[in-house]
This record gives structure tokens, sequence and C-alpha cells, in this order.
């Protein structure tokens, strides 16, 4: 069946009324799905759990948006190029991420500031993760001409752009301009 290259037809847990959308709004629903999702593994109490929780979600996520470009997917090299992508933030964004997450193991106050600051970190990640897959599949890439160090400057822009849709409680967004 042929539809239309700018639609795609709404369907389960993602979209709400069954009509057609555009395949940029469908994008923009499941990146919001899925930052919720992640928000929710920020919250897992053990410590690096929460990031491989975190992972997972990112990886359902980018099968979904591989579904709606009608891009190949295969999980193995996923897993290689979110590595590359969440490496080229550096050393100070990644490290203060995990020492987030290791927070959990200090008793009574550690918990509680991850429990504030990981599921925010979190979903800004994932954010970020999604901003930049919707934008290579969208000019016609896929995962195999996918490039982290290209896309680093554009991640790390996303990423702080997440940040502060989560910090505002938003979960929706407008089209992204790009510089």
């Amino acid at each position: 069946m042929v539809t239309k290259a700018s639609t795609v037809p709404t369907q389960g847990a993602l979209e709400a009324p069954k009509s057609d959308v555009s395949k940029e709004e469908a994008a923009e629903r499941i990146i919001k799905h899925n930052l919720l999702w992640s928000a929710g593994a920020g919250v897992i109490p053990v410590p690096l759990l929460d990031a491989a929780a975190t992972a997972a979600v990112q990886i359902r996520m980018l099968k979904q948006l591989a579904d709606l470009y009608e891009v190949p997917f295969r999980e193995d090299r996923i897993k290689n190029v979110c590595s590359g992508l969440v490496a080229g933030l550096g050393a100070p964004v990644l490290g203060s991420t995990i020492g987030l997450s290791a927070m959990k193991f200090v008793p009574v106050l550690g918990p509680l500031v991850a429990l504030l600051a990981m599921p925010a970190s979190s979903a800004a990640f994932t954010y970020a993760v999604g901003k930049v897959f919707v934008q290579h599949f969208a000019s016609g890439g896929t995962f195999l001409d996918f490039d982290p160090n290209t896309v680093r400057e554009y991640f790390t822009k996303q990423f702080e752009e997440g940040k502060l849709v989560v910090s505002k409680g938003k979960t929706e967004s407008g089209p992204t301009k790009t510089d």
C-alpha cells in the first residue's frame, strides 16, 4: 500500500485520533511518549539500572522512529550508535549523569538527590536522541550512515533543549530551529 510521503496513518497507543498526521507530528508523539517512559526509568532506585532502563527506552524509541521513516533496524548497530552519541557529549555531561545515578549509593540524602535529578537527565537524553534521529531519518539517513561525530553539536543543543523542556514540565515542542 502506498501512502502519501508527508503523512502516516495513526494507530496504537501513541496517537489519539484515528486521522492522518505528518511524519513530523508522529515523530514528536513518539519522542514525547518515550520521554515520559525515560523519566520513569530515571526513578529506578538501583544505581546504574536506571541508566540501563533509559537505554532500553531509547532503543525502543529508535525502533519506532525507524519504522516510521521506513529505515531498516538492527539492535546491535543501534547500541553502538547510541554509545558513540552519548560519549560525544564529553566527560563533564556524561560524568555528571553517571554521578547522579551513583548518588543512589549514598545513604538517605543520595537517593533523594538522585530521585529529583535523574529523571530529568534521562528524559533530556531521550529527547536529544529522538531529535537527532528524526533529523537524520528525515534527511534520508539510515543507521548505517549515521556518524555521531557529525551531529555532536546538534545533539548537545538538543540535550540542553531537552533539559528546558523537562524543567518546564513541557513534553511537547514545536519544530526545532537549526542554526
